[in-house]
């Protein structure tokens, strides 16, 4: 029982370091995301989880002997750990916020037309205590509604207010998976519900997956889902004129890639005359580069192991298909406003990646555009809510009120 409990203990110090500096790629990237991920938003739970185990074994054997003492030593080490995850995550919120203020100004927030809700500037610790508990009593969730034939992959979730606000204005939310996996209820949803709680009318679309599906049948099908907000969303209380886009890693390439080919007739068969503009973007922790040029490792594997095989058209041209697959090609001065946010602790898509991305908009776009580098942050740190997502979601939130309430000026024209 000893050991039992200094090997607990040893595990989760392992884990902690991989969450404070995670391993390089390689073999391990996939099982250090995975590990690092959990361990960074939930340290708060574990470290309660190791107090309580420590206050019980010390309660039953005592200190005596030198695997317990190892062990309560270990122990110590690890709630430090934890409490520097913590404290990291809770850096979030003040990241986000310089982000803001250095693209939108210091006196963005007077823009802001909604009035503050109780929950905008405090930590929703609820929400936190059950993290996979992900649910809002002031918002209803019509799921499984039909924007294009086809089943399932051609279906939408829509969040709203329970009392079914008008002229709400629209986020859209692609999900992530590596373009092979995911659906609409499982990505994004602590932001979904935080805005739809703010008067917000909130869509999730599935879409078709690879290897069935190449690309551009994803990014397709997702202006499918576009031009069927601008058609059916004021049913939903909707204003179908000013329309976001967002989403993690795969969705937040695709979600990208919505904004920077607005209107593309070559990528809207069938449909070519619909709006499929994008007001708005905020791509998390995305995938910008198809091409791996910049000869990064992770972008490299990326292109051999999975856009090659899986994902591309099997009769896709290398470079030039791929260049126009990736967001980083399709930067123009016509970009709607970003907020391109992503980990630094990112062990699935390098946060260089991001870098260069947010540079490169920067440098053509004419309207605002934030970059925050979330300290600590691993891919997919967003999926439920946490100390450190909590900050992001509503930053996130005040950038999107922000370019909402600024739409007419920021309008081309």
């Amino acid at each position: 029982m000893v050991d039992r409990y200094l090997a607990r203990e040893l595990t989760q110090l392992a884990l902690a370091g991989n969450a404070l500096r995670p391993l390089p790629g390689g073999p391990v990237m996939f099982p250090a995301f995975v590990s690092g991920w959990l361990t960074s938003e939930l340290a708060a739970h574990l470290a309660a989880v190791t107090a309580l185990d420590t206050a019980a074994h010390v309660a039953q054997h005592g200190v005596r002997g030198r695997a317990n003492a190892l062990g309560v030593a270990v122990a110590a080490a690890n709630l430090a750990a934890y409490a520097a995850l913590i404290a990291g995550g809770r850096k979030a919120d003040g990241v986000v916020e310089a982000a803001l203020v250095e693209a939108l100004g210091p006196d963005y927030r007077e823009a802001l037309q909604r009035d503050p809700l109780p929950t905008d500037d405090t930590v929703p610790w609820t929400a936190l205590a059950l993290p996979f508990r992900v649910a809002d009593a002031n918002v209803i969730v019509t799921r499984g509604v039909a924007y294009a034939e086809g089943g399932r992959r051609f279906q939408l979730n829509v969040y709203q207010r329970r009392d079914r606000p008008t002229n709400a204005p629209v986020l859209l939310q692609a999900h992530g998976g590596a373009w092979v996996a995911g659906r609409k209820d499982t990505q994004g949803v602590p932001l979904m519900l935080h805005l739809a709680a703010r008067g917000w009318v909130c869509v999730a679309p599935n879409y078709p997956l690879s290897p069935k599906a190449r690309w551009p049948a994803h990014l397709v099908a997702l202006k499918r889902a576009l031009a069927w907000v601008r058609q059916h969303g004021a049913e939903y209380g909707a204003d179908p004129s000013f329309v976001a886009a967002t989403g993690g890693s795969a969705g937040g390439h695709l979600a990208a890639m919505l904004a920077l080919t607005s209107d593309d007739p070559s990528l809207q068969p069938g449909f070519e005359d619909a709006d499929t503009s994008v007001q708005a973007c905020v791509p998390h922790y995305g995938v910008y580069d198809f091409t791996a040029e910049s000869g990064a490792a992770a972008a490299q594997r990326r292109l051999a192991g999975l856009l090659e095989p899986w994902v591309m058209s099997r009769d896709a041209r290398y470079p030039d298909d791929y260049r126009a697959a990736s967001p980083l090609y399709r930067v123009g001065p016509q970009a709607p406003p970003f907020f391109v946010v992503h980990g630094a602790a990112d062990s699935l898509v390098p946060v260089a990646e991001a870098r260069l991305f947010a540079e490169r908009l920067r440098a053509q776009s004419r309207h605002p555009v934030a970059y925050a580098e979330v300290l600590g942050a691993q891919h997919a740190f967003d999926i439920f809510p946490s100390v450190r997502s909590a900050g992001v979601v509503r930053g996130v939130a005040r950038f999107l009120e922000w370019c909402h309430a600024t739409r007419h000026e920021l309008a081309p024209g």
